[in-house]
């Protein structure tokens, strides 16, 4: 349905659920409201096709253990499961701004006038057919992360050709099969690197180096191939890139060592992997309140934001976590809105939850007591050779003792807390911290 409003411009389109972005959240999303007969459900993607990060990730350790699949086979999953259901999902449409609030039509039918109903959110976009506004009763932000380039790592140099990220190294090799060069220097060494160096390989360069600031690598347990790669391609620890060189074609990297020494890699490619970041750019403009660790929106256990009527959900909450877990979180925030179409109140702000270093970020950040989530998630950014010990506190209260994992704690590994310490929170109280040792 559309309907004009008095300043001209583009209709605005009305629909119950609008999802902004169709990567796993966005699709988990999305299926789990269709289903469940939410109304009309439209996915907005920027790219043409759906599916978002995995699509160009060849490699497996998607799915489950019992079912695993590539990237492009779990996006295709995905996908297929949100349009079975009902969902629309339209790809290369880009939103760009929130427009002016809209007025749900509950509210203006006769005898509402007293109800105490939150606006509904409006957005603008831009697609094939021009620019459009939609008006949702619910909104959920499924944005994703991206890596940080070059220039945003403050790496200095000329600017030549042969400079990547992971996610453009793999859109260029596995969507356009195009070549990359014949000597490739990788910058990092977690998950995301190796797959990094797995694509390398595969569009027939030589991994010269993996090189990382860190005392030591994190291998993902379920990749064998990275671990056979690992074995064969020197890894540089305690290392920095410092400089890249070359005029037209990059020629090498300058890397300085903990001792203080320099080296020149040559190579005519090089990859900067990790250091994601949320694709937090649409929630900034519509004011939510950020999380200052994660950098993404901060948002309860059912991933409410602070705005009424817009969820979030996968990594624009938190950069960067599996692909399930975007999903799972997609699909708890599906239940969320659900309750929300239903009648369910919009929570209050809650009590804020915070860490303290070495840990980084955590997840849902904010405590109100009707949103008690399945589990939070954290990430480390300290190497811990004992197991370690996370600890929660409310204002001087020990409301949670917790050994998240049995070993050592490598930095940028995924911990997840339990939430059974929720109920114990004062909703009146003072932030809620949680600490390791």
């Amino acid at each position: 349905m559309t309907a004009e409003r008095g300043a001209p411009g583009p209709p605005v389109r009305r629909v119950d659920v609008l999802v902004v972005g169709a990567g796993p959240a966005g699709l988990a999303a999305a299926a789990r409201l269709a289903a469940s007969g939410a109304g009309r459900v439209e996915v907005l993607e920027r790219e043409q096709e759906a599916g978002g990060v995995p699509r160009h990730c060849a490699h497996g350790g998607f799915g489950t253990r019992a079912h695993p699949l590539t990237g492009p086979a779990y996006a295709r999953l995905l996908t297929k499961a949100a349009e079975r259901s009902g969902a629309v999902i339209r790809t290369g449409v880009t939103v760009l701004d929130w427009g002016v609030t809209g007025v749900p039509e509950s509210v203006a039918a006769p005898g509402a006038a007293d109800r105490d109903v939150p606006p509904c959110p409006v957005l603008t976009a831009v697609g094939p057919g021009g620019p459009e506004t939609v008006e949702a009763r619910a909104v959920v932000l499924a944005t994703g992360a991206r890596e940080r380039p070059r220039t945003a790592r403050l790496v200095p140099g000329t600017r030549p050709a042969g400079v990547y990220t992971t996610g453009e190294l793999q859109q260029s090799v596995h969507l356009f099969g195009q070549r990359v060069g014949t000597r490739a220097v990788v910058v990092g060494a977690e998950g995301v690197s190796y797959a990094a160096a797995d694509t390398v390989r595969a569009a027939g360069a030589e991994v010269v180096a993996l090189v990382t600031e860190q005392p030591r690598a994190h291998v993902p347990a379920f990749r064998a191939q990275s671990v056979r790669l690992r074995r064969r391609v020197p890894l540089l620890t305690d290392t920095t890139v410092t400089e890249l060189l070359g005029h037209g074609r990059l020629s090498g990297v300058r890397v300085r060592h903990r001792d203080g020494r320099t080296t020149v890699l040559a190579c005519d490619t090089v990859v900067f992997t990790g250091d994601f970041v949320p694709e937090h750019e649409l929630a900034r403009r519509g004011a939510l309140v950020p999380d200052p660790g994660t950098r993404g929106p901060a948002v309860d256990g059912a991933l409410h934001t602070s705005r009424p009527g817009v969820f979030a959900a996968g990594n624009v909450l938190h950069a960067v976590e599996p692909a399930g877990t975007a999903a799972r979180e997609g699909a708890r925030a599906a239940r969320a809105v659900l309750d929300l179409l239903a009648g369910g109140a919009w929570p209050g702000p809650g009590v804020p939850l915070t860490v303290e270093a070495p840990l980084r970020w955590i997840a849902p950040n904010r405590v109100t007591p009707a949103a008690r989530p399945e589990r939070y998630v954290l990430r480390d950014d300290a190497l811990s050779p004992r197991p370690a010990v996370l600890r929660v506190h409310q204002d001087g209260r020990l409301l949670h003792r917790e050994r998240p994992w049995p070993g050592a704690l490598l930095p940028h590994r995924p911990l997840t807390l339990t939430a059974r310490w929720h109920d114990r929170v004062d909703p009146g109280g003072g932030e809620v911290r949680v600490s390791r040792g």
